[in-house]
């Protein structure tokens, strides 16, 4: 489990490819590798990955066939950087949002503008996750905690501050990046709740009562 706050920018330093799948090294930048054990989890770009060596400044993990073809790793070349953040343990802060490194979908950076010293952006999800995304819901784009600012039909607009531009590779972002998504996972769960509840559920939940609490419109 993350927080989806970018604690260092790290870059990919060699991909090896295992029969079908890779193994990445990774430079940590400045995230602090004093504390990691073999088999802990660290996010790249919001994708959770499995240490299976690490060093002061570098860990190595594998990328499952799944995982490349659902997130951004499959396009990833050598030398391309990542946001890294470290799992969550029960001293941090929670300064985000519960993010579990599990990608729903790509989206694709339509528009970015300046504003002030601000950055808006505007992103399309997929036509399947669109539902999830809700007017100043959390959303996580390559693993960091957003709030939206606006919605669209199947696009979505953010506002950047130039303290998350600085720590994270959003600067980079330009009309037509790719970026990994994950929705929040409570919208996940209310329509799984209510896959099997129908209409009503025993307990009382309504489509009625939802939208009357602000869960939706």
């Amino acid at each position: 489990m993350f927080t989806g706050i970018i604690e260092a920018v790290g870059q990919i330093q060699a991909i090896e490819e295992r029969g079908g799948d890779r193994r990445y090294t990774i430079g940590t930048g400045k995230l602090d590798m004093s504390d990691v054990a073999l088999g802990d989890s660290i996010a790249c770009n919001g994708v959770c990955l499995t240490v299976i060596e690490f060093g002061q400044d570098y860990f190595k993990a594998d990328v499952s066939g799944e995982t490349l073809e659902l997130t951004g790793f499959d396009r990833y070349a050598n030398q391309a950087p990542l946001n890294l953040e470290k799992a969550l343990t029960p001293t941090k802060r929670l300064g985000g949002h519960l993010v579990s490194g599990h990608v729903d979908g790509i989206g694709k950076v339509m528009h970015r503008w300046q504003d002030a010293r601000s950055v808006r952006f505007v992103i399309k999800a997929p036509d399947e996750l669109a539902r999830y995304i809700a007017h100043k819901g959390s959303i996580c784009i390559d693993g960091i905690s957003l709030t939206v600012n606006k919605v669209m039909d199947t696009e979505f607009e953010l506002n950047i501050v130039p303290h998350t531009l600085q720590e994270t590779i959003m600067e980079n972002y330009a009309e037509g990046t790719l970026v990994n998504l994950e929705v929040d996972q409570i919208a996940r769960y209310l329509e799984r709740l209510l896959q099997f509840s129908g209409e009503q559920s025993a307990d009382g939940i309504t489509l009625d009562k939802l939208a009357q609490y602000g869960f939706m419109k």
